[in-house]
Formats: C-alpha cells, sequence, structure tokens
C-alpha cells in the first residue's frame, strides 16, 4: 500500500526538497512531463497530432498561495492559448485546468477562481477549442462543479472531471450526462478518507464501470481516463451496447505511459487523446504518477540508485 504514503508526500516540503534534489529526478521527471516551457511543448503536440493524436494541455502548479500567483497562473494559460492560435488545431489541443491554480482554496477562492478560469475559457474557444476542469480532492468539487456550471451557460464546451472512487461519483454522472456534455472519468489520484472513497482497488474499478455505464448511455460525451487494459476494452464494449459511434467518446491518457497504446487506439479509428503536462511546479503532479502505478515508483528508485 504505497500509494497513500507517496500522495501523503506529495504535501510534504520536505520531501519536495529530497525529491527535487535526488540525482535521478530530471530523468524521470521528463517522462511525465513534456517540458518546463510553452516553447518547449509546442514540438511536443505537432508531434502528436502528426500521429493521429489529440492532446489536453495542463501547466502544472497547485500550491498557490497568494493572489498574485492565482493570476500568474491564468495568464500562463493565456499565454498557451496565443501560441495554440498559431497551430491551428481547433480541438484536437485543448486544456485541462486545476481551479486550485486560479486562487480557489484561498479567501473567497471561488469567486477568484470563476474570474480567472473565464478568460481563459474565453480565449479557448475564441479559437476553437475547449477547457476542462480537473477533479482535485473532494473537499473542492462543489466549488468546481459550479463553477462548470456557471461557465457552461456561455461555453456549452467545457468539460469536467469525475473521480470513480468517490461515493458521490454516481450520482454526479447522472446530474452531467446530458446533451452537450464533457466529461473525463478517471480512477482518482488524492489521498481520500475511507467515508467518502473506496479504498481498495477492486472497488474502484467496479465503481469505475458503473459510472461509465450512466456515462455511455447518457447523451454527453465521455471522456476514458484510464490506462488499464481491461477498463479500455470495457469501455469498447458498452460504447457498441450504447450504440455509439467511434467519434461519440474519446480515450484519454497520461503523456509517458503506454505510448504504443495511444497510437493502437488511434490507428483503430478512437479519438485519442494525451494528457500532456509542462511547467516549472511538477512536484504534486509527479508524485500522483508515482503514487498510481508501483512500476513507476521502481522506475525512480532505480535512476537515483543508478545516479546517487
Amino acid at each position: 500500500m504505497l500509494g497513500p504514503v507517496i500522495l501523503a508526500a506529495s504535501r510534504s516540503d520536505r520531501m519536495r526538497r529530497f525529491v527535487s534534489a535526488a540525482p535521478g529526478t530530471k530523468q524521470v521527471v521528463a517522462r511525465f512531463i513534456a517540458g518546463e516551457s510553452v516553447d518547449q511543448v509546442v514540438p511536443v503536440v505537432q508531434d502528436a497530432v502528426a500521429k493521429g493524436l489529440s492532446v489536453t494541455l495542463d501547466v502544472v502548479g497547485e500550491d498557490i498561495t497568494t493572489r498574485e500567483q492565482a493570476y500568474a497562473a491564468r495568464d500562463a494559460y493565456l499565454e498557451l492559448v496565443e501560441h495554440l492560435k498559431a497551430l491551428d488545431l481547433g480541438t484536437r489541443a485543448e486544456m485541462s485546468v486545476k481551479l486550485s491554480m486560479f486562487g480557489q482554496a484561498l479567501e473567497g477562492g471561488h469567486e477568484l477562481a470563476l474570474g480567472n478560469v473565464r478568460p481563459v475559457v474565453e480565449a479557448a474557444a475564441a479559437i476553437g477549442t475547449t477547457v476542462t476542469l480537473d477533479a482535485e480532492d473532494h473537499t473542492t468539487l462543489d466549488s468546481m462543479f459550479a463553477i462548470h456550471e456557471e461557465l457552461r451557460k456561455d461555453f456549452p464546451g467545457t468539460g469536467c472531471v469525475i473521480q470513480a472512487y468517490l461515493f458521490r461519483t454516481e450520482a454526479d454522472a447522472r446530474r452531467l450526462a446530458g446533451s452537450g456534455s464533457r466529461v473525463r472519468l478517471v480512477k482518482g489520484a488524492y489521498k481520500e478518507p475511507a467515508e467518502v472513497a473506496y479504498q481498495q482497488k477492486s472497488e474502484v474499478d467496479k465503481a469505475y464501470v458503473r459510472v461509465l455505464r450512466i456515462l455511455m448511455e447518457g447523451d454527453g460525451c465521455p471522456m476514458i481516463g484510464s490506462h488499464d487494459p481491461r477498463l479500455i476494452s470495457i469501455a469498447q464494449e458498452l460504447a457498441r451496447k450504447a450504440g455509439r459511434k467511434l467519434d461519440e467518446y474519446e480515450f484519454q491518457m497520461l503523456f509517458g505511459i503506454r505510448g504504443e497504446e495511444h497510437l493502437r487506439l488511434a490507428a483503430e479509428g478512437h479519438r485519442m487523446r494525451v494528457y500532456t503536462a509542462y511547467g516549472t511546479d511538477w512536484y504534486g503532479y509527479f508524485m500522483r504518477r508515482l503514487a498510481e502505478k508501483p512500476a513507476n515508483l521502481l522506475f525512480f528508485a532505480r535512476s537515483i540508485l543508478t545516479k546517487g
């Protein structure tokens, strides 16, 4: 059960300093982070699109403690929009945002986050693309869903993320599965208490299938956020039973994980979108990737030992 330990470490300043200074960290981080700047990530986007893939871009960074940092996060996304405008890729390149980056946890954070994310969504719509609101820990979700609902009034293509391990998610899925909605379903990657979330992998997997069935039988566009081969096969079967065409749902996977599977699904005609993170404040994102899969942690440990 290393996952919960790693997730706890993702909030530790001491562990942040240790991991950042470890000699093998840079090599492993490069596996999951596409670059430190927007200039570095643009060639990654172009390469993915040339291979028949789509992308959703995430400027990493969550530990916002001042309004100035929240405004800077907004401006980083607006800079990204300007670069995407030049590429003219439409929805082949969308964006994912965490509202914590836009000041959600600060005093007056709900209105602050809404005020910061709205211009990003507006700018994205102006170049023909969309934004998806990422889910974070359970205490932030009511605010996230309220902001999502508000944004969809003017920008109905705005997506959101739901997490299968939370008990509330089946009800959220039923509410969100309406016409025109875009909902990414993931297992969940935060340390959540037993009072609100399933703790066993088998229970999370079962919940994922139940929620995915709700989305597939609904009228929106389900976005399957998983690398699990079994869940991918189940998703294809649920889509077939629901009478969905290949362009009526999509798969989403992380940059740096199962790259050959990205290409296989795209070659079969599926919409395949790669969640591509970049930026310098990578620690929280990186630690959740280690927590999700023991092989990632072993890869990191080997790198440290090799470089040490």
